[in-house]
């Protein structure tokens, strides 16, 4: 059974635990440490889905989880945007500053009108979505994706999830209408966000459309952009980092 808690864990993941080193950058260790050890299944997911650009996830937003990391970086940025803070990088907000969004506020999980399971799912068609932004998942990554995906044995469900999720159309229609609150929209650009750094004119682009769609005030995507850029650091040089 698909459990979307630790998809979404699995692909906020970007180091193989142990190593200091990226996916990208020790590709055929990568492929034999995630049969080995599972933790290593999700870093080499995320890497194949885009996410390992030569930055990380670190710090306290790696500890917290996928669920909590998102919610956590939105609220932190909301707060922000709210209070009429200038947009900073820092201090970062992986440190250990960055807690889980307030369970009495709508970031939390448990508020989620349409059920956890369900917006998790959701945010994480929305980091495939971002990853596939650039347009460089065509059919022959697709075939080593599949193969690679084999190998670092994330489970049937997952693998199967992820590879539908590849092949299928952008549909924006579908992935806006999936976040049910002011919150949740937040969260589901926060969680893109986080999956890119929008280096190309495609996926700056793509982030542009989606904050325009969610209807994001400029401002707070500004907040939104400082926060998540804070929580992330060149690979291998996390401060803080506990791999």
């Amino acid at each position: 059974m698909l459990d979307p808690k630790k998809l979404l864990d699995d692909l906020l993941g970007s180091q193989i635990p142990g190593t200091g080193s990226t996916v990208r950058d020790k590709a055929g260790q990568a492929v034999q440490m995630a049969k080995d050890n599972p933790l290593a299944a999700g870093a080499l997911a995320a890497v194949l889905l885009g996410t390992g650009t030569g930055r990380q996830v670190t710090g306290a937003a790696v500890k917290l989880g996928g669920l909590a990391a998102i919610g956590g970086l939105a609220y932190k940025a909301y707060q922000n945007y709210k209070n009429g803070a200038e947009p900073a990088q820092a201090p970062a907000s992986g440190g250990p500053d960055l807690l889980p969004p307030p369970a009495d506020t709508a970031f939390h999980p448990s508020q989620a009108p349409q059920g956890e399971a369900e917006f998790t799912l959701t945010l994480v068609r929305a980091m495939i979505s971002a990853a596939k932004a650039d347009g460089h998942v065509d059919d022959e990554e697709r075939n080593k994706i599949a193969d690679k995906l084999k190998l670092a044995g994330i489970g049937a469900e997952a693998e199967k999830f992820l590879l539908a999720e590849l092949e299928s159309p952008l549909d924006l229609d579908t992935l806006v209408a999936g976040a049910k609150t002011d919150a949740q929209k937040l969260e589901l650009y926060t969680a893109s966000r986080l999956t890119i750094d929008p280096d190309t004119r495609a996926e700056r682009g793509y982030l542009d459309l989606l904050a325009g769609r969610l209807g994001l005030p400029d401002a707070l995507v500004d907040h939104v952009e400082a926060t998540v850029s804070a929580a992330k650091a060149p690979a291998g040089s996390a401060p803080g980092s506990p791999w």
